[in-house]
């Protein structure tokens, strides 16, 4: 179903891994495990402007509040002419809800693909889905954008110690592809203790990179709480959300990170420091952005203003004749 997308993420990988290979060994480990941390630069580098998109949609969300709430105690008893309203504020404000959710739209397909890309080096799997192929098959067949001489050096490269795309609960009956000699060089041993360590700091990172947009959001929220106010059920889902980003998403990476491909827990790792510094990145381009639009803001209030010592203009259209 996702083979559009298949093709795509190997082709980007294959190309870093070309790259690397030039200055480094070709079978090493570390080449492959590279080009899949590229892999992740690259998608990201395209994703950088949506983020920015986003976080300036939230902004904006944000200021629109009061308005907001203006519009649910008028229509509080009429939903269709409520909605109605609050997408016409949010057109005239220039505010999109659903740019939030482009990022983690693109990214999702992505991390299955690469999954997928990663599961299908080694199919001599007879499970769900997996082809029962040989050894010898599975050696000597293309997978998607790789030719079989990259599925060998993938197959026999070792991060560590263990294969890229093993994982834990892998079948041991499985390991077997990862040696042309069929005499394995590596143990389930060796497999914990590359993707423990990677779950665990993965798991970390998510936690704390959520930690940082929590404390960011909350302080923006303390400093301005009139403009910024929420209404008890807005709040409640907030509070909800910053939960499951806080606690949920990293325990989803401990429970389900055994049976993540080393190389996609590699991927994972890569992806919340890529995001770690983006957020860096981003609050000081937001935070520059918003003081430039207040001193915009106070200027054209004091352009605007009477001059001191000058009686203000009276806008008011003249009525008819005085009465006598």
């Amino acid at each position: 179903m996702l083979n559009f997308i298949y093709y795509p993420v190997s082709w980007v990988m294959l190309a870093w891994y070309k790259f690397f290979g030039l200055f480094l060994n070709p079978d090493s480990g570390v080449t492959w495990a590279l080009s899949i941390i590229f892999l992740v630069f690259t998608i990201r580098i395209f994703l950088f402007k949506p983020m920015a998109n986003q976080m300036r949609s939230g902004r904006k969300m944000q200021e629109l509040q009061p308005k907001m709430q203006e519009i649910r105690a008028k229509y509080k008893n009429d939903q269709q002419t409520q909605a109605i309203e609050m997408r016409k504020l949010q057109k005239e404000m220039g505010v999109n809800p659903l740019a939030s959710c482009l990022p983690a739209l693109v990214q999702m397909p992505i991390f299955i693909s690469l999954y997928h890309v990663l599961r299908s080096f080694n199919r001599t799997g007879t499970g769900h889905g997996e082809l029962g192929m040989t050894v010898e098959q599975t050696r000597n067949t293309p997978n998607y954008g790789f030719g079989a001489t990259e599925v060998q050096s993938f197959l026999d490269a070792r991060l560590f110690g263990a294969p890229l795309s093993a994982y834990i609960r892998m079948p041991e009956k499985a390991f077997d592809a990862f040696s042309a000699s069929g005499s394995v060089d590596f143990t389930r041993t060796n497999i914990l203790a590359v993707a423990i360590p990677l779950m665990i700091i993965s798991a970390l990172a998510t936690h704390f990179n959520a930690r940082n947009m929590v404390r960011r959001n909350k302080a923006r929220q303390a400093a301005d709480p009139k403009k910024n106010a929420q209404n008890p059920q807005m709040a409640m889902q907030a509070n909800m959300m910053n939960n499951m980003m806080l606690w949920l998403f990293p325990a989803m990476i401990l429970i389900t990170g055994m049976f993540w491909q080393i190389g996609l827990l590699t991927y994972m790792l890569a992806n919340n420091v890529w995001t770690l510094g983006q957020q860096i990145v981003l609050f000081n381009k937001m935070d520059r952005e918003e003081e430039e639009e207040k001193k915009a803001k106070a200027e054209a209030q004091r352009a605007t203003a009477p001059k001191v010592g000058q009686k203000p203009k009276n806008n008011k259209k003249k009525g008819g004749k005085k009465k006598k």
